[in-house]
């Protein structure tokens, strides 16, 4: 399954851009060893971590900070009623081409597919009216039940999966509501994500129950996956 971008674009082109309005550069920083910092008045202590480290992790606590704050705006809503919500989608399915379903129109017409577009590698939104929308579907049930600005909004699986890291709201744990990350390949970085959907339950035998877009034969459908197809796991801010 495709990785949901509209054509194949330099990873460097969409990975130096702002990902889903959070500008979070999260660099590795080379550190210089024992010897360098001998006699070098002012230094950290050896062995301890690179200013930019330091920077990294309070970044991201801040950006936590601010998911957890903004959810306090939002309706209460529980885990259960955005999987009922998704729910109620099974069944909806692509056209011939792809296309026509809400979640893909509903992308479309948001202000978040301007901002996508052209790191996608489209020349309007338009150009998502038949790209892959498992991401759509699950950005569609956050928005439909008025917590998007917690659950993120994407049409690339890959850069959905970053906002959450970047906000501190992804783990291994799979609960239910969770917003869920495949490799089908079984990779466990985040560049390998091929699809995503909601866990519904974990069956506690190595399989996940999910509700998933663009699945089967173009379809909203409930599937079991291997919990080794898993990437990681994004965590919506939920009530209760």
């Amino acid at each position: 399954m495709a990785k949901h971008r509209l054509t194949s674009t330099p990873k460097t082109h969409y990975l130096a851009r702002i990902i889903l309005g959070t500008s979070i550069a999260l660099t590795g920083a080379v550190f210089a060893g024992p010897a360098a910092l001998a006699d070098a008045p002012g230094n950290a202590p050896v062995g301890a971590p690179p200013v930019e480290v330091k920077t990294e992790v309070k970044t991201v606590k801040a950006a936590k900070t601010r998911l957890e704050s903004e959810a306090e705006r939002l309706p209460k809503v529980t885990a259960q009623q955005v999987l009922e919500l998704a729910s109620k989608q099974i069944g909806i399915r692509e056209n011939s081409q792809g296309g026509g379903t809400k979640f893909q129109s509903w992308y479309m017409s948001s202000e978040r597919a301007k901002e996508t577009t052209a790191r996608d590698g489209g020349r309007s939104v338009r150009d998502y009216a038949n790209a892959p929308w498992c991401a759509m579907f699950v950005s569609w049930v956050g928005e439909h039940a008025g917590i998007r600005p917690t659950m993120g909004w994407d049409a690339y699986t890959v850069s959905h999966a970053k906002w959450f890291k970047n906000h501190d709201h992804w783990g291994t744990t799979p609960k239910p509501g969770a917003v869920v990350y495949f490799d089908w390949n079984g990779g466990k970085n985040l560049e390998g994500i091929d699809h995503v959907g909601f866990v519904k339950k974990d069956n506690g035998d190595g399989t996940i129950t999910t509700i998933e877009g663009n699945t089967g034969n173009g379809k909203v459908e409930q599937r079991v996956r291997p919990t080794s197809q898993v990437v990681g796991y994004g965590y919506p801010v939920y009530s209760g």
